[in-house]
């Protein structure tokens, strides 16, 4: 039970701000959010798993955002929308509005670019020679900006955070602390036992409305730009390499690693450490679920892929794995008694 603390709306002002439809005493003053099972006085909760649906008559949540097809399951106070989800989410956002911090320099901040008054740039921070910096950004601790970046306005970089040089971020993006946009693609070329470095000569281009998590690292390009679109949402300690191309409104989850090249198309999602080997297109709308492995494009659009095991026994797994690796001597056996059984035939 939260109870009601200095950010509160009623149920008609949060339906006047983000829509939907309003069942039950609309005066109803909610302070939080909170899960069906855990919500008190004060609260809205949602439904949006059909498996909680029992929890409805028990929940002590002071309203619920509710599907159509759901809205007679409670009788209390509730918000009907199409997607009751989102709509949590964007009732969390009005009750817990980010911290602004107060624009200004710090002192220890290192600046060789001109920036606007609407900016906040905490301590030790450096910003190289001709960046541009969007009005409203929020710039954390111990950033670097290299020459020659853009970052967009209303964009927010916590603490730590490296941008090299000449590489672009649009509006509103979020990167978390540790994020490296912009260092060197993994390029070298073979000449007998050495290896030799490929500049790596391309940017990294970031589109609006884009979040990157914490320790999260995206290459830049060797010739062309590595692109990241609109509305991508990227976990932490994702890994993308040199030139790759995500599409719009894409979703990756942590730990994924994409090699150079790779190309998805809008709105796919990647399951956390997913493994996509380089060169390859996926197809707009595919997921992949989970630990999968990705070694061939995907072509078709709206697919969803999985390339595991299931878990199992340690004992089964080591029995399924044996059979996987004999699967070419299988194959050539098989080849074998098919020749033997035409040849027969063709005797008969």
């Amino acid at each position: 039970m939260s109870g009601l603390g200095e950010t509160s709306y009623t149920l008609a002002d949060i339906a006047a701000q983000l829509g939907g439809d309003v069942l039950g005493d609309g005066q109803t003053r909610i302070s939080q959010v909170a899960t069906l099972a855990s919500a008190g006085e004060g609260d809205i909760a949602f439904l949006a798993n059909r498996k909680y649906r029992n929890q409805l008559q028990s929940t002590g949540a002071s309203a619920v955002i509710l599907a159509p097809d759901a809205a007679e399951g409670f009788a209390g106070p509730r918000i009907v929308t199409a997607n009751p989800y989102a709509y949590y989410a964007r009732v969390a956002a009005l009750l817990n509005p980010s911290a602004v911090e107060i624009a200004g320099i710090h002192p220890t901040a290192v600046i060789e670019s001109t920036v606007p008054a609407s900016v906040f740039i905490g301590p030790h921070v450096c910003i190289g020679k001709n960046v541009s910096i969007g009005e409203g950004c929020r710039i954390h601790a111990g950033c670097v900006i290299g020459d020659g970046a853009v970052v967009g306005e209303g964009s927010v970089l916590y603490p730590n955070v490296n941008v090299y040089h000449g590489c672009r971020i649009g509006k509103q993006a979020i990167l978390h602390s540790g994020v490296v946009i912009g260092a060197d693609g993994f390029g070298f070329a073979p000449d007998g036992k050495e290896w030799v470095k490929i500049p790596q000569v391309g940017a990294v281009v970031i589109g609006d409305d884009v979040e990157i998590g914490a320790n999260t690292t995206i290459d830049r390009g060797a010739l062309d730009d590595t692109i990241i679109g609109d509305g991508c949402k990227i976990d932490n300690l994702v890994m993308i390499g040199h030139n790759c191309n995500i599409g719009p409104y894409s979703v990756i989850a942590g730990c994924t690693g994409m090699a150079g090249s790779t190309t998805l198309g809008e709105h796919c999602i990647l399951g956390g450490a997913s493994m996509i080997s380089g060169h390859l297109s996926l197809a707009p709308n595919t997921t992949i679920s989970g630990a999968s492995t990705v070694m061939r494009s995907i072509l078709e659009p709206g697919g969803v892929y999985a390339s595991v095991f299931p878990l199992d026994s340690y004992e089964h797994w080591m029995r399924n794995a044996s059979h996987i690796r004999r699967l070419s001597k299988l194959a050539d056996r098989v080849s074998e008694l098919e020749k033997q059984l035409k040849e027969k035939h063709i005797e008969g």
